[in-house]
């Protein structure tokens, strides 16, 4: 098997919590939120590697994590080779070269006072792309590879759709030409209509750039349509990874069943075989002991109050964390 161009090991993000005056007084320590916990996958070159689950899963932590826009507490990520947790700020600069992100809300990503020339332009002179005469003319063919019109170059986002806004951001991530890209959840803020449009652009230009990309969403058609693997977070951990056949057709994992059954289905006459999941996700301040799921899973056992499962290996290329993942997959 190659080399896979992202190695993700024992990954995990905390942050600590608020204290009081009284609480730090009397030496009571700092709440710690978990966001990630023990996060470990691969994703090979030119693979379109989704990440799915309920908000609060850890799935942007996760995603800003691997860009080290936020420090990870322990855990490596390795890409093409190099382990860039170890990297200082220059050396992570010059990183940043080949690992680029799309954010969820072109609003507030995008400065609402500069004009699509002047985010652009900015991007490849901080990062020395292009020499300067070739800047504008690496614009234009910025413009063109994400679809949008030329005369979009002097405009400011204020002046474009929601869609259009996201297609900016997109051009934003090539400019730099990257190899891999992180796209945090980037049709939940543009209307339906729209959101076919980005993904087969995105899908494109995998083909036409040999992309890499990790996709967060929560949209579980969404992830159907554009994925070659998937991994299942639940509550700052990875339950459940598999191809895209495997996970919507076998899926092994009690949490993974529960959310495909509750996705909506263009068919009057479909009635979900599984119960929906019940009850909130407990907090991350405060997770549970063993496996995160058994607080709200039909299977759970004293076993999985008190021992966290570990990742096992079903199939080829199917990994699932679940004591029970044969009952699991008996009552599909």
């Amino acid at each position: 098997m190659p080399e896979p161009l992202l190695q993700v090991t024992g990954l995990s993000k905390h942050f600590g919590g608020h204290r009081g005056l009284v609480a730090r007084l009397g030496g009571v320590p700092a709440p710690r939120l978990v966001a990630v916990d023990d996060v470990s996958f691969s994703i090979a070159r030119g693979e379109i590697f989704s990440l799915v689950g309920e908000s609060g899963s850890g799935k942007t932590t996760l995603g800003r994590t691997i860009l080290r826009l936020v420090e990870p507490t322990s855990g490596h990520i390795v890409f093409d080779g190099t382990d860039i947790t170890t990297l200082r700020p220059a050396q992570l600069r010059k990183a940043r070269r080949q690992i680029q992100m799309i954010f969820q809300d072109p609003v507030s990503s995008l400065n609402p006072r500069l004009t699509v020339r002047q985010m652009l332009g900015e991007v490849l002179r901080v990062h020395a792309v292009r020499p300067a005469s070739q800047v504008q003319a690496r614009i234009a063919e910025l413009l063109a590879l994400v679809g949008l019109p030329a005369d979009s170059i002097d405009r400011t986002p204020k002046h474009f759709s929601g869609g259009q806004r996201q297609r900016i951001g997109i051009a934003r991530a090539l400019a730099v030409e990257p190899r891999f890209i992180v796209a945090d959840e980037p049709v939940s803020a543009v209307d339906v209509s729209v959101q076919s449009q980005i993904m087969n652009l995105l899908l494109d230009l995998r083909e036409r750039l040999g992309l890499t990309l990790l996709f967060i969403a929560h949209d579980l058609s969404v992830v159907r349509y554009l994925s070659d693997r998937v991994g299942v977070m639940y509550l700052g951990r990875i339950v459940e990874v598999g191809s895209r056949d495997q996970l919507f057709s076998a899926p092994r994992h009690p949490y993974t069943r529960a959310l495909l059954s509750a996705a909506p289905r263009p068919d009057p006459n479909h009635r979900a075989t599984i119960a929906a999941i019940t009850g909130e996700p407990p907090s991350p301040l405060n997770p549970p002991s063993g496996c995160h799921f058994h607080t709200r899973c039909p299977l759970a056992t004293d076993l999985c109050r008190s021992v966290a499962p570990l990742p096992e290996l079903v199939a080829p290329g199917h990994e699932v964390r679940c004591h029970h993942h044969d009952h699991a997959a008996v009552t599909a």
